[in-house]
């Protein structure tokens, strides 16, 4: 976090975790999106591909 929000910011955690909920509240609507928590390395975007 201290590479994104730099030395002198006081984050923790938590705040990126609030993030994550408000942007996967955001796109629950959304099937074709999702955010997946990567356990021990964070979170990634999910993109569901279209079949034909």
């Amino acid at each position: 976090m201290d590479e994104i929000w730099g030395v002198e910011k006081d984050t923790d955690s938590r705040n990126v975790d609030a993030h994550i909920k408000k942007l996967r509240h955001r796109f629950a609507d959304n099937p074709d999106f999702a955010i997946e928590t990567v356990r021990g390395l964070g979170y990634k975007a999910v993109f569901k591909e279209e079949t034909s």
